[in-house]
């Protein structure tokens, strides 16, 4: 991976590496573990909306720097 340009290339790829950390799979199933009650249907369906919310937060904090990335990074877009 290329040196760090600008803190907008940072905070890109800061964001994509929760996306994919085996860490982050690993703390969502302790959050699961401690906040969703063995057959708790509601909460279960709670958590898991949860999940998908944070996720596309993150998504779309990525997204939004993809045109203030330097342009030989491979992930770069115009605006």
């Amino acid at each position: 991976m290329p040196r760090i340009k600008t803190v907008t290339h940072g905070e890109y790829e800061i964001a994509n590496a929760i996306m994919d950390s085996d860490i982050i799979a690993q703390a969502l199933e302790r959050v699961r573990y401690e906040m969703v009650p063995q057959n708790d249907e509601v909460a279960e369906k709670r958590f898991n909306q949860a999940v998908v919310n944070i996720g596309s937060l993150i998504s779309n904090i990525a997204e939004r720097r993809l045109h203030r990335l330097p342009k030989d990074h491979p992930d770069y877009k115009e605006k």
